[in-house]
């Protein structure tokens, strides 16, 4: 997959996870299992397909956080006790559409 196929991917995968949430807050989705889950899987997928870019892509796009991509994963879901909800709402809520218009940019 190249690297612009891979982008086009995070950024529907993105927008899919906000449009889960839409009109939700975190009590709702919090409580939402389901919700949770598939916003959960896309996050872990988003991680997975970063780490196919290729070294020259991520370096000509440095406003990009790509460690902070490659670690969410982590973040979100190695926790002892499950998935760490408030770090997936906060992902989504705060991070994933500044990271939506970041990467259209790297593709414009």
């Amino acid at each position: 997959m190249s690297d612009l196929e891979i982008v086009e991917k995070i950024i529907s995968l993105s927008e899919k996870i906000v449009s889960y949430v839409q009109t939700l807050n975190y009590d709702s989705f919090s409580k939402n299992e389901i919700t949770v889950e598939a916003c959960a899987f896309n996050l872990g997928q988003i991680d997975e397909l970063a780490h196919g870019l290729t070294e020259e892509f991520q370096n000509t796009h440095l406003n990009i956080p790509w460690k902070s991509i490659y670690g969410m994963c982590n973040r979100i879901i190695h926790d002892y006790d499950g998935v760490n909800l408030k770090v997936v709402w906060e992902t989504i809520s705060d991070d994933l559409p500044q990271l939506i218009e970041e990467l259209k940019k790297c593709i414009a």
